[in-house]
Formats: structure tokens, sequence, C-alpha cells
């Protein structure tokens, strides 16, 4: 007898047996004086080594939330997580905190937004960056200094053996970056998370980022996902990608087809809204109007609803009354009312003329 995989089971690729993550059913919840926050809910995908996964959505779509239960950083007295987080076969979800520290650093790694405030300003970098290899190796002084000038090398600062002995503040924000992503691969991780690593650099910095990043992953197989606003980061970057909305994943498949033909209202609005350089330039841009709901008081059916231009077509109203469920359909996975038919008319008509 088999099992059905359920429907967000199938979209996120109904638990791979290849996938080095693979996350099922996960829910975040905080409570405030105002309420829950249900910061993420119901999510589920996969992540398979040596492959990069983005996730973009607007600010409060769950992005950092997802990751940071990954690595098992909310505060277990203020957070309800539930569902299933495993990493090469081992569940994260209610794992002891001695447990995940020995994987943080080791077999998964973060790269944070803003290294300025992710670096301590008391210790050098060759010191932060060796700490994180003492602990989890047992080296000695000497060893973890030398490993810091290896990753120092290989990040791309120039003098290493001088730089590892210099404070945060005297790096450029391009070299502090690099500085933090040898300090997440100084032992090899297996999976690592990247937070908006290029956010505030400019653009011939951000190239040579994300260069640097698939070049180590190539090097070393990393998994890597990669959390960013950008979705030319994530064309260029990522493998596969996941678009969040809510606390949930509205869509998810492959790079090339969820930005040639996406399927769901919100990327269209999330494509629309960004200029294209090789397009008409008489087309304007159109931002997704009104603002991001309230996570504590979601509204009713489908969340994006209020702002959807499209939700009229639903026939008997079910974008304001019934969650859509996220479904394999036309080679990827969406979360929508509309018809395949009435998606790819709208697309067809609407949407494409947009992105040239």
């Amino acid at each position: 007898m088999t099992t059905q995989a359920k429907p967000e089971e199938a979209a996120a690729g109904g638990g791979s047996s290849t996938a080095f993550l693979s996350v099922r059913d996960l829910s975040v919840r905080f409570s405030t004086e105002d309420g829950v926050v249900r910061a993420v809910d119901n999510l589920s995908f996969d992540v398979e080594p040596g492959t990069t996964l983005g996730i973009v959505g607007e600010s409060g779509s769950g992005k950092s939330v997802t990751n940071l239960a990954i690595l098992g950083l909310h505060n277990p007295e203020k957070t309800e997580i539930s569902g299933s987080i495993k990493l090469a076969g081992q569940e994260l979800v209610g794992a002891p905190t001695r447990e995940l520290e020995k994987l943080r650093g080791k077999t998964m790694s973060m790269i944070f937004q803003d290294p300025l405030t992710a670096l301590s300003p008391f210790h050098t970098i060759g010191k932060q960056i060796g700490e994180t290899y003492r602990k989890h190796t047992g080296a000695s002084k000497k060893e973890a200094r030398d490993r810091a000038i290896e990753m120092l090398t290989k990040v791309g600062i120039p003098q290493p053996n001088v730089r590892v002995d210099d404070y945060p503040h005297q790096f450029s924000g391009g070299m502090r970056q690099r500085a933090m992503i040898a300090m997440s691969l100084v032992c090899n991780p297996k999976l690592v998370i990247a937070d908006e690593p290029t956010t505030a650099l400019d653009v011939t910095v951000q190239a040579q980022i994300l260069d640097l990043l698939k070049d180590l992953q190539q090097e070393m197989g990393t998994a890597i996902i990669l959390i960013t606003h950008d979705l030319g980061v994530v064309a260029n970057t990522a493998q596969k990608i996941m678009v969040m909305y809510a606390g949930r994943a509205v869509e998810r498949g492959t790079v090339r087809e969820v930005l040639k033909t996406p399927q769901h209202p919100y990327t269209w609005g999330l494509l629309s809204s960004m200029p294209n350089l090789t397009g008409p330039v008489d087309v304007p841009l159109r931002p997704v109007r009104g603002t991001p709901p309230s996570l504590i008081h979601l509204p009713s059916g489908c969340p994006f609803n209020p702002r959807c231009d499209f939700r009229e077509k639903v026939v008997g109203g079910g974008c304001t009354t019934e969650r859509p469920a996220l479904l394999p359909e036309a080679g990827h996975a969406t979360a929508c009312h509309l018809t395949a038919a009435q998606k790819q008319d709208i697309f067809i008509d609407q949407i494409q003329p947009r992105l040239g």
C-alpha cells in the first residue's frame, strides 16, 4: 500500500531522498500582547546538495524567520515551532540546544545580512573566524590562525596574513561580507543560509560576492538557501525559487519556470514592479498595490486576495473564503484559485507584454 503525498509535500518534491534539507509543514508562531503572530504557516520545501534555493518575498513574508528556525536561533520560551526540519535525516525541531550548537557552524551556517553588526568590534577578523574552527575541530590557536588566513585568501582578501589581525571597522563593506563568508565556510558546512548577502553593496561588489558564493559552492558541493528581495540575484544564482507571502509559499519551481512563466498573481506583481532593461522603455512599472497583511489578523481565504487584481475572476468568491493549497501545475507549484486556463490567458494578455 502506498501513501499519497499531501499537496504541499508533492509541491516540495514529495520528500526527495536526495534532499540534504527537508522541511515539512513548518509553522512558527510568536505570542505578543496583541495576539499570536503566524510568521510561518505550514511551509514545506527541499534543498539538494550542491544546489541553491532562492527565497523571495516582501519584508515580513517569513523568509528570515524560516531560516532562523532551521538554525534553531529562535527563543524557545517565546516561540512555538511545529512541523519537521530534517538535516541529513536528523530532526531539528525539538532537538536539544547542545545538539544544535554542534551543527551550527560545522554542518550548517549562516551569512547574516549586515556584517558590521554580526561581527564583534572587539575582536580581530582572524580571531572570529578561528573561534568557529577551534570550537568544532579542537584546533590550536596557531592552526586556527592559519585556517583563517587560508579562508581569507579563498574569499579574495588581499594580504590575508596582514589583514587577519585587522578589526571589522578596518574593512570595507564588501570585505566585511567576504570575511563573513569566510567565517561561515571555515568548517566546510554542507548547508549555508545567505540572508540578503549583497544588501547595501554596490553592483560591482554584489556581482563579486555572488560569483564567490557560486565558486565556493562548486568547490565544496554546498547547499545554499539565498534570501533576497532581488529577483535578478535569484535569476543569476539559484536553480530553484520559492516565492513567499504572509508566511506561506505561493509559488515554487525552477528559476526558469517561475521567472519565465509565473503562475501566481503575487509573482506577477513582483516581476511587473521590476525595470526591464531589454523591454520597451515606455512600459510603466506596476508595483503591487496595497500593503502586506497583518500576521496576527490574516485575511480569510487567500491572504493575497485584498491586493489581487484578479480575484473577481474566481467563480463563487473562493478567494475570500478558502485558502488555496500549493499544488503542482504547469511544471511548478502554485497556491491560487485561478484555473490553469485563466492563468495562461491573463499571463499572455496582460503580464507577458509588461515583462517583454
